[in-house]
């Protein structure tokens, strides 16, 4: 069950997640326009995300609860309890128990994702805005097996799969 707002003091412990996120914010002065800068950062915060455990809610069958947007599926994944209960709050179940499981980021993209069967990938945070973050089923986030851009890259290469 997700703790209210009261119940804990009203104490969040920030996940490290968000301390490579703002690293990872571009430049307001704009002289850092250098998008392998961008790639690094990137790096950094999946490389976080990979170590990192995050909550993930679960479905009345037991499974982790995802979404289906845009032709991919999303596993929902949350930083915290707060996080989850942000994200209860705006589908409006607020007021019912949200069991979840702490899994790696890691098993999400390298386990769950490719036993998904449709292309997928993680929402993270979903219900912060800018705050949170998504990891799309491409390559260098999912297994290349799994990767929606995999042929695409193949063939910008001029390999034949």
């Amino acid at each position: 069950m997700i703790p209210s707002m009261a119940e804990d003091g009203g104490r969040t412990r920030r996940s490290r997640l968000y301390d490579y996120a703002d690293m990872a914010v571009p430049d307001p002065s704009g002289t850092t326009d250098d998008p392998e800068h961008g790639r690094r950062q990137f790096a950094i915060l999946l490389g976080e995300f990979r170590r990192t455990p995050v909550l993930v809610p679960l479905g009345q069958d037991g499974a982790p609860l995802t979404a289906d947007f845009g032709g991919v599926r999303w596993f929902y994944a949350f930083s915290n309890e707060r996080a989850l209960a942000r994200f209860a709050v705006a589908r409006g179940e607020g007021d019912r128990e949200w069991p979840y499981q702490w899994w790696l980021g890691a098993r999400l993209l390298d386990a769950a994702v490719p036993a998904a069967g449709v292309p997928c990938g993680v929402a993270l945070d979903c219900a912060d805005g800018e705050d949170g973050m998504v990891f799309p089923p491409v390559r260098g986030i999912v297994p290349d097996e799994v990767a929606v851009d995999v042929d695409a890259t193949a063939e910008d290469m001029g390999d034949e799969r």
